[in-house]
C-alpha cells in the first residue's frame, strides 16, 4: 500500500483509507461483528486511516472504531473524526465550548486521550470564514484534546477559505469520476498548502461499481433511497448529486473503459482517485471483508493511462458538467 505525508498533516497514512458511515448502521444494518471484521480486514490489507463521525449511527461507528482500536493496541491507525452535524446547523452553534463537549464524547466513544484529526462536519459556510472557530479549534489542540483538526466541505468555496487558514491539516471532499470540480482549483491549492485531501464519495455512493441499474432498490433507512432529493442532508452528499438514471448510463461506460484495463469498475474508481498527485486519501466504505479487500487493492495498481482520466472528463462533460459544476 503506497503512502503519503501532506506537511500540515504531519504522518504518514495510505493512499486507500476506510470510510465507516456505513457501520453506523446509516446504509442499512450492519451487525458489530460484520463491521469489526470490515476493520480488520482493511487494516491487514495496508488500511491506516480510519474515517468516521459522531453522527454516523449517533455514535455507533466511533464505538465500534474504539472497540477495535482497544482489541488491537499496537495498530498503527490514523482515525479521522467530525462534529457539528449532531446540533442545529446554525453558525453560533460553532464555538469553543460546543467543540469541547462534542470532542469529549468522541474521546470517549473511541477510548482515546487524544484525538488524532477533528474535522468540522460540513458545517454552515458562516463558520469557514469566523476567525473565532479556528482561535478555537487551537485552543483544543493546545489543551491536547485533539492532536490536528481539519474541514469537511460540500463545495469549492468552502474548500478554498479553509485552506487559507494556517493550521487547517486537511480538507475532505467529494470527488470522483462524476464530481471533478475539486481539480480544478482545490487540489492545487492544498498541495500548495501542504494541506491533505480526503476524497470522500470515491464511487458516488455505490454508482461507480457499475452493478446498479434503473431498477434497483435500496433499504428503507439507506440514504440512496430517502436523501435523492436532498430531504436529510445536502443532495450532493447522495450519488454525488447526479440523476440517478444519468449515472446508471455513465457508469455502465465507465466500468466498461474499466474492464478493458483488467480492472474492477470499483478498484478503478478508487485507483484513479488515489493516483491524483494532490490526493492524500481516497475512503471507500465497506460493509463486507470482500469490499474492504477489493477497496484497498486499489492502493498497488499499475499507473492509469492518460486516456483512461481523458474519458472520464469527457463524459463529465457529457452527462454531468451542467447539472452538478455550478452547484458544489
Amino acid at each position: 500500500m503506497l503512502t503519503k505525508t501532506p506537511p500540515r498533516l504531519g504522518v504518514s497514512t495510505s493512499v486507500i483509507g476506510l470510510g465507516t458511515w456505513q457501520l453506523g448502521a446509516d446504509w442499512g444494518e450492519v451487525s458489530e461483528s460484520d463491521a469489526l471484521a470490515v476493520l480488520d480486514a482493511s487494516a491487514t490489507a495496508g488500511v491506516t486511516f480510519f474515517d468516521t463521525a459522531d453522527v454516523y449511527g449517533d455514535g455507533r461507528s466511533e464505538q465500534v472504531i474504539g472497540t477495535w482500536l482497544a482489541a488491537n493496541p499496537g495498530a498503527e491507525v490514523f482515525v479521522a473524526t467530525k462534529m457539528g452535524r449532531r446540533e442545529d446547523q446554525i453558525a453560533s452553534n460553532f464555538h469553543l465550548a460546543k467543540f469541547r463537549e462534542w470532542t469529549d464524547r468522541s474521546r470517549t466513544n473511541l477510548g482515546v486521550d487524544t484525538l488524532d484529526l477533528v474535522q468540522l462536519h460540513c458545517p454552515p459556510t458562516a463558520v469557514f470564514s469566523t476567525d473565532a472557530v479556528y482561535d478555537d479549534l487551537d485552543t483544543l489542540v493546545a489543551e491536547g484534546a485533539i492532536a490536528r483538526y481539519g474541514v469537511s466541505v460540500e463545495t469549492v468555496d468552502e474548500a478554498l477559505a479553509a485552506i487559507a487558514r494556517p493550521n487547517v491539516a486537511s480538507v475532505q471532499i467529494i470527488v470522483n469520476a462524476f464530481r471533478l470540480k475539486p481539480l480544478e482549483r482545490v487540489l492545487p491549492a492544498a498541495a500548495a498548502a501542504g494541506v491533505a485531501i480526503i476524497a470522500r464519495v470515491p464511487l458516488a455512493s455505490g454508482l461507480l461499481t457499475g452493478k446498479y441499474t434503473e431498477q434497483t432498490t435500496f433499504a428503507e433507512n439507506d440514504h440512496r433511497n430517502y436523501n435523492r432529493q436532498g430531504a436529510a442532508f445536502d443532495v450532493g452528499e447522495t450519488f454525488s448529486g447526479v440523476d440517478y438514471e444519468q449515472g446508471v448510463a455513465a457508469a455502465q461506460e465507465f466500468a466498461a473503459d474499466a474492464k478493458a484495463l483488467g480492472l474492477a469498475p470499483s478498484t478503478a474508481a478508487i485507483a484513479w482517485l488515489a493516483q491524483l498527485p494532490e490526493v492524500t486519501t481516497v475512503i471507500p466504505g465497506a460493509r463486507s471483508v470482500e469490499q474492504a479487500v477489493g477497496n484497498a487493492s486499489a492502493g498497488s495498481v499499475a499507473p492509469m493511462p492518460a486516456s483512461f482520466t481523458a474519458e472520464i472528463q469527457a463524459r463529465y462533460d457529457r452527462y454531468f458538467r451542467e447539472s452538478v459544476h455550478h452547484r458544489w
